[in-house]
C-alpha cells in the first residue's frame, strides 16, 4: 500500500459505526464549482478552498466527477488518459492535497471512472486507427459495412445519430453508444478490461475511498448487433442489446474480486438505467459481490417520453410515488440503492419536482426533507442546498455547450427540417446545461466561482440565491440542509428503515406522506407538493401516534400541532417530519 494513501488517512482510518449505506454524498462538478486561479474553470484547489463548507454541510463522501485528462468535448467522459488529470483542473499534488484535507475531515472521496469508452484521441484509439493489425484494434468494436457499405445495423447513438462510424483506411465501421469520439471499449477482450482495472487500482492505491461507475450497465453488448425493431426511438434505438447485457455480472464481479476486494471499506455506485428490480438486486446482493448501489435515474427522468428524450410529458405525484414504491419498499431489503433527484445529466429538482417562479425557498426546502428522509443512499449535487435553479435566462442554442442538446439540435433541424423554434423550446427545457451553471457562492459579478470569465454563464438570480446570503439565515435552504443531513445521520431509521407509504394518502395527487421505521424508531414525513392549499386526513392509527408526538422538523414549529388534527389544510411545498416513537 502506497506511502500516500498511510499519509492520506485512508479507507481503514475513516472507518466508523457508520454503515456504508448511510453515507450522504455530495457531488461536485468540478468545472463549476469553485475556480482557484481565475481562468473561468473550477478546479481541485477551488475545492480545497471550500473545504469548510463542504463540512460544515454534514456530507459523509464527495463524488467528483470526471477530471481525468480529456479534449472536454464531453467535459471528462471522454477519457484521454486514465492515470492523469486534466490540466484546467489541477495536478495530481493538488489531487493528493484534497484527498488528505477531506480525510482529515472523515469525508470519503469517489472518483468517477468512465470504463465504458474512451476518446477518440486516447492513446489506445490512435493504435487502433493507425492499424487493422494493431495489437489495439480488438480494444474497441469493429464491424465491416451492411448492404452497399452501410453501417453494420440500424441502432442510433444516444446523440441521435448511427451508432456506427466509417473508417476509410480500413473500410470498417466503430461502435460508439455515445458520441462519434467516444467509442466503446470491447469488455470482451480481458486485456481491456486489465487496463482499466489497473487504472482502478491506481487511484485506490492514493487513497480514494470508491468509485462512481459511469454506465455501470452497459459494458456488455450483443455480439450479434441484430437490427433494432424500435424505429421510432431516436436516441439509443439500440440499448435492449446493450443494457444488462449478456456478460454483465460475469464482468462486474471480476471487477470486485480483481479490484474492489483487494481494499477494504470500497464505496461503488453504478449509474444505470432500463434495470428493473430484478436486474437491481442482481447487481447489488451482497452475496453475488457485483456493485454496492444502483443510482436510482428514474426520478429524474419522469418528464422523458420514450421515443425522444428531449419531449417532455407532464408528470403527476402518482408517478413518482409508484418510483419510489419500485425501489423503496418492492426492492429486496439487501439490495441497494442511491437516491438522487437531479445531477449534472439533469435539471434542477426545484426547477421539475418544484416550483422555481412562486414557491422557490418553500419548495427547495420540501424537497430537502423529502430527499433526506428516503430509504437509500442520498445522493446531493451542488447548488441543490442553496435552492439553485435553472437557466431560464438561456434563450438561443448559443448558450448550450452539452453535446447531446448541440447533436438533437442539428439532427432536428439541420437534417429533418424541423422549426428551430420548436427544436429549441425542447433544449431550453431539458439541457444538462441548467444543473453546469457555476456554483452560486455570492452576489459579486463572478458570484465567487471566479474572478476571471466563466466557462458557463453564471445565473443572474446569484443576487438573491446564493452561499453568502444564507450562510448565517437560520431559515435558508442552506440551514434547512444542514440539519435535515444532521438528522439523517442521527437516526439511521431514515437512512436504513423501512419505507411505508400512508395508504389512506396513497392515491392523492398532491400530498406524500409515508412512515419510516426501524428497531422501534418511527417516522411519519408529510409533504405537499402541490403550488396550492390541501388538505390532509390522517388515518386514525396515525393520528392516535401523532398526539404525543413530536415534530422534528416542521415548515412552522408554531403550527407543529397542525396534523394532530382529523382534517387539516397544509400550505403549499409545507413539510413535517414527525418522531412518532
Amino acid at each position: 500500500m502506497s506511502k500516500q494513501l498511510d499519509a492520506a488517512h485512508g479507507p481503514k482510518q475513516l472507518q466508523s459505526d457508520m454503515d456504508w449505506k448511510e453515507n450522504i454524498v455530495y457531488e461536485i462538478y468540478v468545472r463549476s464549482f469553485n475556480d482557484s486561479n481565475g481562468d473561468g474553470v473550477g478546479d481541485l484547489r477551488g475545492i480545497i478552498q471550500k473545504i469548510d463548507y463542504i463540512e460544515q454541510l454534514g456530507v459523509t463522501a464527495v463524488w467528483l466527477s470526471p477530471i481525468f485528462d480529456s479534449p472536454n468535448r464531453d467535459y471528462g467522459y471522454d477519457v484521454r488518459d486514465y492515470f492523469s488529470i486534466h490540466p484546467e483542473y489541477g495536478t495530481l499534488d493538488d489531487f493528493d492535497e484534497l484527498l488528505e484535507a477531506l480525510h482529515e475531515r472523515g469525508i470519503r472521496l469517489v472518483m468517477e471512472i468512465v470504463p465504458n469508452h474512451t476518446s477518440t484521441e486516447h492513446r489506445w484509439f490512435q493504435e487502433a486507427l493507425a492499424s487493422p493489425d494493431s495489437p489495439y484494434r480488438d480494444y474497441y468494436i469493429w464491424r465491416p459495412g451492411g448492404e452497399e457499405g452501410s453501417p453494420p445495423n440500424n441502432w442510433t447513438s444516444f446523440l441521435g445519430d448511427p451508432a456506427w462510424t466509417y473508417d476509410e483506411a480500413s473500410d470498417q465501421y466503430y461502435f460508439h453508444t455515445y458520441a462519434e469520439h467516444q467509442p466503446d471499449l470491447n469488455w470482451d477482450n480481458p486485456q481491456v478490461r486489465e487496463e482499466l482495472y489497473r487504472a482502478m487500482i491506481f487511484w485506490l492505491e492514493k487513497g480514494v475511498d470508491g468509485f462512481r461507475v459511469d454506465t455501470a450497465n452497459v459494458l456488455s453488448k450483443n455480439k450479434d448487433f441484430p437490427d433494432t425493431d424500435e424505429t421510432r426511438r431516436i436516441q439509443g434505438s439500440g440499448e435492449k442489446f446493450y443494457k444488462n447485457g449478456p456478460r454483465i455480472h460475469e464482468y462486474l464481479r471480476e471487477m470486485r474480486e480483481k479490484v474492489f476486494d483487494r481494499y477494504p471499506d470500497v464505496f461503488t455506485l453504478g449509474e444505470s438505467s432500463q434495470v428493473t428490480v430484478e436486474d437491481v438486486e442482481k447487481y447489488t446482493l451482497p452475496q453475488r459481490k457485483e456493485l454496492d448501489l444502483i443510482l436510482m435515474i428514474e426520478a429524474s427522468k419522469i418528464c422523458d417520453e420514450p421515443d425522444d428524450m428531449w419531449r417532455s410529458k407532464p408528470w403527476k405525484l402518482s408517478m413518482l410515488k409508484d418510483i419510489m414504491r419500485k425501489w423503496l419498499k418492492d426492492l429486496h431489503e439487501d439490495a441497494w440503492i442511491g437516491m438522487y433527484l437531479s445531477n449534472h445529466d439533469h435539471v434542477r429538482m426545484v426547477s421539475y419536482l418544484g416550483d422555481d417562479e412562486h414557491h422557490r425557498e418553500e419548495s427547495a426546502k420540501m424537497l430537502s426533507v423529502f430527499l433526506m428522509t428516503l430509504r437509500g443512499t442520498p445522493n446531493l449535487l451542488q447548488g441543490e442546498e442553496l435552492g439553485m435553479t435553472d437557466a431560464h435566462f438561456f434563450n438561443s442554442i448559443e448558450d448550450i455547450k452539452e453535446q447531446q442538446a448541440l447533436a438533437y439540435y442539428d439532427l432536428m433541424v439541420n437534417e429533418r427540417g424541423m422549426e428551430p423554434e420548436t427544436i429549441l423550446r425542447r433544449i431550453l427545457g431539458k439541457a444538462r446545461d441548467h444543473t453546469r451553471t457555476p456554483m452560486q457562492w455570492t452576489s459579486e459579478p463572478g458570484a465567487g466561482f471566479t474572478t476571471g470569465a466563466p466557462w458557463q454563464r453564471i445565473n443572474p438570480n446569484k443576487s438573491e440565491i446564493n452561499a453568502a446570503l444564507q450562510e448565517d439565515d437560520p431559515a435558508s435552504v442552506l440551514n434547512l440542509y444542514r440539519r435535515m443531513i444532521r438528522l439523517r445521520r442521527e437516526h439511521p431509521a431514515l437512512s436504513l428503515g423501512s419505507y411505508e407509504p400512508v395508504p389512506e394518502l396513497d392515491d392523492d395527487e398532491h400530498i406524500y406522506a409515508y412512515v419510516r421505521e426501524r428497531q422501534g424508531e418511527r417516522w411519519l414525513i408529510v409533504l405537499n407538493f402541490s403550488t396550492s392549499p390541501r388538505q390532509a386526513r390522517l388515518p386514525q392509527s396515525l393520528l392516535a401516534d401523532l398526539q404525543t408526538a413530536d415534530c422534528v422538523v416542521c415548515t412552522d414549529e408554531h403550527r407543529s400541532d397542525l396534523l394532530k388534527k382529523d382534517v387539516t389544510e397544509l400550505a403549499p411545498y409545507d413539510y413535517y417530519v414527525y418522531r412518532l416513537s
